[in-house]
């Protein structure tokens, strides 16, 4: 296998559970999740007291003393592309990349290849330590295939454990920069009336719904107050352009990271992002707001006007504060410029 078995007793009042007593006294060093814990005891890589245990719900005791055989990390099965990357920072254990639009971040049926998985491999190499006991990136969020910007992808088992474990807490910090219709202001009273949706100071606007996939259309969600998963979107207007305002770009900042959760809140409180070909984002636009070069530029946007601008979190294995910032694509730049008015090529 190559390496040593891991070797540790179980410590005093175990869970009943043998994967959860392995998940709890399991040494740190090993950066073994719960989750690789019960594969590697369905594989017969766990023995209790000398014996292969293979049921994650067998009982144990203080003091059993566990061996654990953890093989070399295999190489994947998904195929390495040299695919250029915009890569931000990397260092042994992380990778920050300002993701292009274009890009789907992992292979699935209908885009087995040119992902970001795909270039990660070939990027890395031999510096991905295994995750999940394969070398292979660990995927801890994603943005969708036509929304640009910041991502974090681990090289290593402990960096994967340690930024899964701050999403889940939601600890990170995300913020995103949208072009939307119109301009979600605390003064509107529509707005007051839209349940799940209120103002903070700041003319910070706050949706609280559950979201999950919609009954009859598949690649679209859905706002729900019962059942679903709880979804927390924040948003304030950064500039408005056309007079009244009708257009406006808002930052967006996320306490859960639901499946296209910016796109269908800010959809659901009336405000859709530019050029949106799931969520509606089409609307004719005034020609007496906005001049006809801003009406064009925002009719033909081909995708959502969505980027994501700020990527925050403390380093998984260092414990350093990490930020970083990646400035808006050019062509959501050339239909702000458009939108003020402005001459693109000027």
């Amino acid at each position: 296998m190559g390496q040593a078995p891991l070797s540790f007793e179980i410590e005093s009042d175990p869970p009943a559970r043998l994967d959860k007593a392995l998940s709890r006294d399991v040494p740190e060093a090993a950066n073994l999740s719960r989750t690789r814990v019960m594969r590697l005891i369905a594989e017969g890589l766990v023995t209790l007291n000398g014996v292969v245990v293979q049921d994650a719900k067998a009982r144990v005791a203080e003091g059993d003393v566990v061996e654990i055989t953890v093989p070399e990390a295999r190489e994947s099965h998904i195929g390495a592309q040299d695919i250029p990357l915009e890569v931000v920072y990397e260092d042994d254990d992380l990778i920050v990349i300002n993701k292009p639009v274009g890009m789907v971040v992992h292979p699935a049926p209908g885009t087995p290849e040119g992902t970001l998985v795909n270039a990660l491999l070939h990027h890395c190499g031999d510096t991905l330590s295994g995750v999940g006991g394969a070398k292979r990136p660990g995927i801890v969020h994603r943005i969708d295939k036509d929304t640009s910007g910041l991502l974090v992808v681990a090289k290593s088992d402990a960096a994967h454990h340690g930024l899964a474990a701050q999403f889940e807490a939601h600890t990170v910090e995300r913020y995103y920069r949208a072009i939307v219709h119109g301009a979600p202001e605390a003064s509107d009273p529509r707005l007051r009336g839209v349940r799940g949706v209120s103002f903070e100071s700041g003319n910070v606007i706050r949706i609280i719904t559950q979201l999950a996939r919609h009954k009859t259309d598949r690649q679209r969600q859905a706002v729900l107050f019962q059942g679903g998963r709880h979804a927390v979107t924040r948003a304030r207007v950064v500039e408005t352009f056309g007079t009244p305002a009708t257009v406006s770009m808002v930052e967006c900042w996320l306490e859960t990271g639901r499946t296209h959760q910016i796109r269908v809140h800010l959809t659901y409180a009336g405000h859709g992002l530019i050029g949106d070909p799931v969520y509606g984002g089409r609307r004719k636009l005034s020609e007496k707001a906005l001049s006809l070069a801003g009406i064009e530029a925002a009719r033909d946007f081909p995708r959502q006007a969505l980027h994501a601008a700020i990527l925050g979190f403390e380093h998984p294995v260092t414990g350093e504060n990490m930020r970083f910032e990646a400035p808006l694509p050019a062509d959501m730049t050339a239909l702000i410029e458009a939108l003020r008015g402005e001459n693109p090529a000027a």
